[in-house]
C-alpha cells in the first residue's frame, strides 16, 4: 500500500505541475483574473495534498488507507470541480468544491488519528 500511495502522490504532483503551467501560460490571457485565481487555488491544494500522499507513502509510520483515499477523493472533487469551473465556465461546479474540501479535511484528520509507529 505504501508504494501505491507514493506513486499516486507523485503522479498527482506531476499533474499539479502540469495544471499550474497550463494556468500560467495558456489560461492567463483567456480567462478573467478571478477565474485565474480560482485555478491557482485548485493547483495549490492539488499540489499540497499530492505532497501529503507522497509523504504518507514514503513514511515509515503506518496510517489508515481510508485517510489516504479520502484525501485522494477530496483532491479529485475539490480541484477537479474548480478546474472544470474555470475551463467550462460552469458556476455550479463551484458548489461542489466544498464537498472535496470536507473530504480532504476528513482524510487529514483520519490520517492523524490513525498514525502509528512502525513495528
Amino acid at each position: 500500500m505504501a508504494l501505491l500511495m507514493a506513486r499516486m502522490g507523485l503522479i498527482a504532483l506531476t499533474l499539479a505541475v502540469i495544471c499550474g503551467a497550463f494556468g500560467a501560460h495558456a489560461l492567463e490571457s483567456k480567462v478573467t483574473e478571478d477565474r485565474l485565481e480560482t485555478w491557482e487555488t485548485a493547483v495549490r491544494y492539488h499540489a499540497w495534498m499530492s505532497l501529503l500522499m507522497v509523504g504518507l507513502g514514503l513514511s515509515s509510520f503506518k496510517v489508515s488507507s481510508w485517510g489516504f483515499w479520502l484525501v485522494c477523493s477530496g483532491v479529485l472533487i475539490f480541484s477537479g470541480s474548480l478546474y472544470g469551473l474555470v475551463l467550462l465556465n460552469l458556476g455550479v461546479l463551484g458548489t461542489v468544491a466544498p464537498v472535496g474540501g470536507a473530504l480532504m479535511v476528513a482524510g487529514l484528520l483520519l490520517s492523524a488519528i490513525s498514525l502509528k509507529k512502525p513495528d
